[in-house]
């Protein structure tokens, strides 16, 4: 399903729930000395509204803050093997073209093979980590003669641990989701809360508190739909996809 169709779905449910809630409060239930209770209602409404708001925000932010760095993670991790590839380059051969070969290999293997787990929000078990040592073995074992290569291979290592360090980010952003169930828990009951408490509100007519209730629930339902999006950085409306590997491969010349 699209996912603006999603979002849609999202709102207009929570809308109509909490205006079916509204109407029946407002029929059914007893109207006698609510206004009296607007200043009590209004106070706690206030308190339990801010500490939502300041939760949903919270979550929200510090998710599209890890979307940001899982991006940009990705485009490090390409850009670090790509720079380990230049740097042997300097060296003896036959090292340049082992370390183009097997960097082509893991970057394959990123993109046919843990992309589409990270998607589904897996564990990735594939034989990245075995090429990636592969490569290190190769890294280490290059001859080099003087300051300049030595300098070459001394870089090419340095590169090659920015490699493995955002790969273990990469990895761990697509597996361990960014929203517990207790986060979760929390999110929706204060939700549903928010939007029960103006019902005890007393004074306005029954369409205008329709509208209120409704438009209070869409508005909390779309914010939890975008958290629910991006909980993982590699599917949903925040899908990284794995241009920055193609790209990679492109630079390798092995595309």
């Amino acid at each position: 399903m699209n996912i603006y169709l999603q979002g849609t779905v999202w709102v207009l449910s929570a809308s109509v729930v909490a205006a079916l809630v509204g109407y029946l409060v407002r029929r059914i239930g007893q109207d006698e000395g609510r206004p009296s209770n607007n200043d009590a209602a209004g106070q706690v409404f206030t308190i339990v509204s801010g500490l939502q708001a300041v939760v949903l925000a919270f979550v929200l932010v510090t998710l599209f803050d890890t979307v940001t760095d899982a991006r940009e993670g990705a485009y490090r991790e390409a850009q670090s093997l790509v720079s380990v590839a230049w740097a042997v380059d300097s060296l003896p051969e036959p090292a340049g073209d082992e370390v183009r070969e097997l960097g082509a290999g893991y970057l394959r293997t990123v993109v046919d093979q843990e992309w589409p787990v990270m998607q589904r929000g897996g564990e990735v078990a594939g034989r990245g980590w075995a090429q990636l040592d592969r490569i290190r073995e190769v890294v280490l074992n290059a001859p080099a003669e003087g300051e300049f290569e030595e300098g070459r291979k001394t870089e090419a290592s340095a590169q090659l641990g920015k490699v493995y360090e955002e790969r273990h980010e990469r990895l761990t952003r697509a597996f361990d989701r960014g929203v517990v169930a207790v986060v979760w828990f929390v999110l929706i009951l204060g939700s549903v809360v928010c939007v029960l408490l103006p019902n005890l509100f007393g004074g306005t007519r029954l369409f205008p508190h329709i509208v209120l209730v409704s438009t209070l629930a869409g508005a909390l339902a779309l914010l939890l739909f975008a958290i629910f999006q991006l909980q993982n950085p590699f599917s949903g409306g925040s899908r990284i996809g794995p241009e920055a590997f193609t790209w990679a491969l492109e630079r390798l010349g092995r595309s």
